[in-house]
């Protein structure tokens, strides 16, 4: 039995006349690999790409602490082991992300950053040095709840803080090498609900639930910027996706007047999210906010709509559940301007959840187009001659 590979198959993993491949069988599923793919970062990457920024940070560390005469340096404050590991991983493993993305597009090693427009990389290097932030931020916010007043001596201090810098250096670098459109789906989700929800948390004690959604970005809500902020930059990422899976699609279907329309009315959605962040609901700016936010509602409705002209070839499961979250926008639309059953805070809610959900759904589904066009082949089994 032997079974013979596509062209198109044995380019995209560089197989060689004389090299072998490994068929690994898991569950009902074959998977392809080269004894290249089976390599590990640190085969592919010297250890020093994540040793060397640490040591010569934590050497710099010691130094600033040194010439301010602190033997004793407290694990959370403004001048913390905290804050310095933050502010230093994020810029050092940002640089490290930005240094071995392009890497992989110079080199057609990674297939999302060989593809991605140089327009997008500002926002793909911006959307996961966020996230980075977000995430350290929140492992020193924790760590300073149960250490709480914990405070080490100059040299345990450096040793902390170059053990944290390398493991960032490591997760950016593999990030940068293994990052994916899927991947950049995951980050907008992650930005989008960790910054809602972080606006909820401080803004708990103004108790915005009594106002509106939309409370968190005014004048009178705790650190408004952040919440304003997340729809700008949630907006950005989302155009950058739009336009690396359009483009992607449009290789196997070009020419397409459908997915053009698909396109701009996404994008469109996209710039109406980001302007709804820029122009807050003050009093200065309310009859703007107001408008951008009814569009959004009107552009989720023709989406859903038209989805089935759109892509006809749409499975029957999504275009169900299109349809449902459609009818419970228009219901939730009825209780709440007729009805008054509805508060206007359940009503954003409701609004907003389902409205990002099916937007998170659909540019999953497109993904999978992607995939159906350049990732999957059929390939027949023939008996070897010689048997």
């Amino acid at each position: 039995m032997k079974i013979e590979l596509p062209d198109k198959v044995a380019e995209q993993l560089k197989i060689k006349d004389s090299e072998g491949v490994k068929i690994e069988l898991r569950n009902h599923d074959a998977v392809i690999t080269t004894e290249a793919s089976e390599m590990s970062l640190f085969q592919r990457i010297s250890l020093w790409w994540y040793l060397a920024p640490a040591l010569i940070s934590a050497l710099a560390f010691n130094v600033f602490f040194a010439m301010k005469n602190r033997n004793q340096i407290p694990m959370s404050g403004n001048t913390s082991l905290g804050t310095t590991v933050i502010l230093a991983g994020v810029v050092i493993g940002t640089l490290l992300f930005t240094i071995f993305f392009i890497r992989g597009r110079r080199s057609q090693t990674n297939d999302f950053s060989a593809t991605i427009y140089w327009r997008n990389f500002p926002v793909v290097i911006l959307s996961f040095g966020l996230i980075l932030a977000l995430a350290l931020l929140g492992v020193f916010w924790l760590l300073g709840t149960i250490f709480k007043g914990a405070t080490f001596d100059r040299l345990t201090a450096t040793i902390i803080f170059f053990i944290f810098e390398s493991m960032i250096n490591y997760i950016m670098i593999y990030a940068a090498v293994s990052t994916s459109s899927r991947t950049l789906i995951r980050i907008f989700m992650l930005v989008i609900m960790s910054g809602v929800v972080i606006a909820m948390a401080t803004n708990s004690t103004r108790k915005w639930w009594q106002y509106n959604l939309s409370f968190l970005g005014t004048k009178l809500a705790n650190n408004s910027w952040q919440f304003n902020m997340t729809l700008m930059f949630s907006a950005l990422i989302m155009v950058a996706l739009i336009d690396y899976i359009f483009v992607s699609i449009n290789a196997n279907h070009p020419r397409s007047v459908r997915l053009l329309i698909l396109r701009v009315l996404l994008t469109a959605m996209a710039i109406d999210m980001g302007a709804v962040g820029f122009f807050p609901n003050n009093r200065a700016s309310h009859d703007i906010h107001d408008h951008l936010a009814s569009f959004l509602v009107y552009f989720i409705i023709v989406l859903i709509v038209g989805i089935r002209w759109f892509l006809p070839k749409i499975p029957k499961e999504f275009l169900r559940m299109s349809y449902t979250v459609g009818a419970i926008l228009v219901t939730a639309e009825i209780l709440f301007k007729f009805v008054g059953y509805l508060s206007l805070t359940a009503y954003e809610i409701i609004g907003f959840t389902l409205t990002f959900g099916w937007v998170l759904l659909l540019l999953e589904l497109l993904q999978e187009q992607i995939d159906t066009g350049t990732r999957v082949f059929y390939i027949k089994p023939e008996k070897d001659k010689h048997d």
